[in-house]
């Protein structure tokens, strides 16, 4: 593990594998996670590539700041991680809230030091919209889940981690899941909880102009499968691949077949 300062005075924890010559690609998790989630991906991916994996603020072994929980904060996170790292153009891999945080950082900053996006299992918003159907949070449930992360935290996360596979990990991998999701602290979970909900970043879909590949598990409890056709059809020249025994975790429940599709899109470049 290293770490960064950036300039905001932000603290965070990284892996970096790899050639430093080769193009980068950038591993962004989801919210309540941490980097730790794509061990499956650092050996394989960087035997040919430089493959960084971030926790985001105050998640995983970053610091525990009480500010900035936001989508548009964390993407300006990122953009201060990529420069500080000097990467060229790196690719960025977002996996759940992850692909908010890239979509963000396209909104801010546009595609011109990006060389490729990956989106894992999450279409353009959550949020139940009004004529958008592939969200799954209307207003009641996002304050119940709200109040459940205020109550109890690790039972909710406890109860939260278990449903994003499609069958049931061994307990030894539920334990340091839960484990390394329980690092964010109440406060910044709720917070960046509302926050990822009330995105939309349906109007950043026809700006992107970089290649992109989408990823998604086909029995994904949390996130309708419905929103991989959507986000195929709205990003020009994308390619899309359905994991058939995957969950919202395809890089840990088919992680051969994922690294291989991966690997196979990053040669393209």
């Amino acid at each position: 593990m290293a770490t960064i300062r950036l300039d905001n005075g932000i603290n965070l924890a990284y892996d970096d594998r790899g050639p430093e010559d080769a193009r980068a690609l950038v591993l962004i998790h989801g919210i309540s996670m941490s980097r730790r989630y794509f061990h499956k991906q650092l050996a394989p991916l960087s035997a040919r590539h430089r493959v960084i994996a971030v926790d985001l603020r105050a998640h995983g072994d970053s610091e525990k700041v009480q500010s900035g929980h936001t989508v548009p904060q964390y993407a300006r996170d990122i953009d201060q991680f990529i420069r500080h790292l000097g990467l060229d153009r790196p690719v960025l891999l977002g996996w759940s809230m992850g692909v908010f945080v890239a979509l963000d950082y396209i909104r801010q900053f546009g595609t011109d030091g990006v060389g490729g996006l990956i989106d894992v299992d999450e279409a353009a918003s959550d949020f139940k919209w009004d004529g958008w159907e592939h969200g799954f949070l209307d207003l009641p449930t996002l304050h119940s889940l709200m109040t459940a992360v205020q109550d109890d935290r690790e039972a909710f996360i406890a109860d939260f981690v278990p449903d994003m596979f499609h069958k049931p990990p061994a307990p030894e991998d539920l334990e340091w899941m839960v484990s390394e999701s329980s690092k964010l602290p109440t406060g910044p979970l709720s917070a960046i909880l509302f926050d990822q909900t009330v995105q939309d970043y349906r109007d950043v879909l026809p700006a992107i102009d970089v290649p992109t590949l989408i990823c998604w598990g086909r029995h994904d409890q949390l996130l309708p499968v419905s929103g991989a056709p959507y986000m195929h059809e709205h990003i020009r020249d994308s390619r899309l691949e359905v994991f058939e025994d995957s969950g919202h975790c395809p890089f840990l429940e088919e992680a051969e077949r994922f690294n291989q599709v991966v690997q196979a899109f990053l040669d393209t470049l």
